[in-house]
């Protein structure tokens, strides 16, 4: 599902949970090893949507707080982490005060921002000074699996797959951050497989948040696509990979 709409978020919730909300795990372990919060640091995650990122941190002992424009995303994730600051919100403006969290972090959500560089501002803003800003998102279509069935179902209908984001390619999000007026204290590449169990399971997670009629109609399309990737054990393994970026702010 393309965009951020928080309706058309909220309305795909719970299935985006099921079918999406664990796979950037990889990006966060890196991000947590890379900045070295733990126990008693504060962390806010901006696009937290329903809340698995949350409830990573908590396990761990850190103090959560989170942001999300979906009404819905909100709902879940307050479910998931009671003891944390979950707030209905957009980066545009993060309602928490200047010099608050050891690390922010916005996983496959600013993008989807009305200005990059604004949220940006915004996530260094309510970081303590000397603090961690960490972004992620998903690297560019030739790394990603999921790239080839999406092209495919834009060609078969007749539409011309989509470019790369600026901040899917090489530099991407170290540009972000120095333009940002920011040192990158670390960048990398991540590997995030994506499995699933049956045919169904891999229409629905590919065409997520489209109608039964759509979903029966390009389900041909979808399932040849991603034969390349079908197990010899049955289901699906994708191949994927997210970029991250962290930067310090100033003390």
């Amino acid at each position: 599902m393309d965009g951020g709409h928080p309706d058309r978020w909220s309305a795909v919730a719970s299935e985006w949970a099921m079918s999406w909300g664990m796979v950037a795990q990889p990006v966060w372990n890196a991000v947590v090893e890379v900045s070295g919060v733990g126990r008693d640091s504060r962390v806010l995650d901006v696009g937290c949507g329903n809340g698995d990122l949350l409830a990573h941190l908590a396990g761990i002992g850190a103090h959560t707080a989170g942001v999300d424009p979906a009404p819905g995303m909100v709902d879940i994730a307050r479910s998931r982490v009671p003891d944390g600051d979950v707030r209905l919100g957009s980066a545009k403006h993060l309602p928490w005060p200047d010099d608050t969290f050891d690390l922010v972090t916005s996983v496959n959500a600013l993008q989807f921002a009305d200005d990059a560089l604004d949220g940006l501002a915004e996530m260094v803003r309510v970081a303590k000074r000397g603090g961690l800003v960490a972004v992620s998102n998903w690297a560019e279509a030739d790394r990603n699996d999921l790239n080839t069935i999406e092209d495919a179902v834009a060609r078969a209908a007749g539409e011309v797959p989509l470019p790369d984001g600026e901040l899917r390619v090489v530099g991407g999000l170290e540009q972000l951050f120095a333009d940002g007026g920011l040192e990158v204290v670390a960048a990398g590449l991540v590997d995030v497989p994506w499995r699933a169990a049956d045919d169904d399971a891999l229409v629905r997670g590919v065409l997520l948040g489209e109608t039964p009629t759509v979903l029966t109609t390009k389900a041909p399309t979808v399932i040849a696509a991603a034969r390349a990737f079908r197990t010899s054990v049955g289901g699906y393994h994708l191949v994927n990979a997210f970029r991250y970026a962290i930067a310090r702010t100033p003390r």
